[in-house]
């Protein structure tokens, strides 16, 4: 009993863990589709971008020093400013089209910047390890807890306060509230929406460039990582409730513990579990866990 009930402790703040990396990502993406009204279908690939930028960021700053501190500031950063220039450069161009053909259009951005990817860090796996300060484990009892996993705990719901109170308390989180309800408007009140548009998609980015900042030392940084997490990021988005920052972490947390959960007691399933838990929900609450924020 004590066995099985150290592995489910360890198995909830796995779960947890991930539920809040899922929440770095979706959050972003949330803020995109709510504001924009546009299916980034490559916001999981900034992800993997970040990941990437992290890991040549510490290992240039040094893994022994503040590189991974480092990596957190500046990886986040470029993402944002690489989304800035995919929506100025291309996705401006095609509000007003078809959502077909702003799927497209991201789905190209998938494998051109799969193929950047490529080209800049190759095929093979990257590795690097976290920082010395947050390696190792706190026991409590039989139950193991590593100290990254906490720290992510922390992070998480941190980002998610930061961002309610960003869209809720600040005028330009406001305008981006107001922009998303009704553009025109705003435009007529003499607020440039373009420029709205335009932090917005670069806010998201940043968001999805810190998740794979932060998940690159826990993983093999690798093409093709972000495939999984956009389907659960976009999965995140429907059923926290469209624009809502707190639907979106509560979703997230409940696919991260089904997830884990699943693969203690359910191994054949586990892959399985996150779907029928977001098909639960949206049978129950077809509009999501929360209400819409616009």
């Amino acid at each position: 009993m004590t066995l099985n009930l150290a592995a489910l402790g360890s198995q909830m703040l796995i779960g947890l863990s991930r539920g809040m990396i899922l929440f770095m990502v979706a959050s972003g993406l949330t803020l995109v589709f709510g504001v924009l009204r546009i299916n980034n279908f490559a916001h999981g690939t900034l992800y993997m971008i970040g990941a990437y930028l992290a890991y040549s960021v510490t290992l240039l700053a040094g893994q022994n020093g503040g590189g991974f501190w480092l990596a957190l500031l500046i990886a986040p950063l470029i993402v944002a400013v690489l989304s800035l220039v995919i929506e100025r450069g291309l996705l401006r161009f095609i509000y007003k089209r078809d959502h077909l053909m702003q799927m497209l259009l991201t789905y190209a951005l998938i494998l051109i910047l799969g193929d950047l990817v490529k080209m800049l860090w190759g095929t093979e796996y990257k590795t690097f390890a976290m920082p010395a300060v947050l390696s190792g484990a706190i026991t409590l009892g039989d139950i193991s807890l590593p100290i990254y996993n906490l720290f992510l705990l922390i992070v998480g719901p941190c980002v998610a306060g930061l961002l309610w109170y960003f869209l809720t308390h600040t005028r330009l989180g406001k305008l981006c509230r107001a922009t998303a309800t009704d553009r025109e408007m705003v435009d007529v009140l003499g607020r440039n929406s373009t420029w709205v548009f335009a932090f917005v998609f670069a806010l998201g980015g940043w968001l999805a460039g810190l998740g794979g900042a932060l998940i690159a030392p826990t993983t093999n940084i690798a093409l093709g990582m972000d495939s999984n997490i956009n389907i659960y990021a976009f999965l995140i988005v429907v059923s926290g409730g469209l624009g809502n920052i707190w639907g979106a972490l509560i979703s997230s947390i409940l696919i991260g513990l089904g997830e884990a959960l699943g693969v203690l007691f359910l191994p054949g399933l586990a892959i399985v579990i996150p779907y029928l838990i977001i098909g639960i929900i949206l049978i129950l609450r077809p509009a999501g866990l929360l209400k819409s924020a616009w």
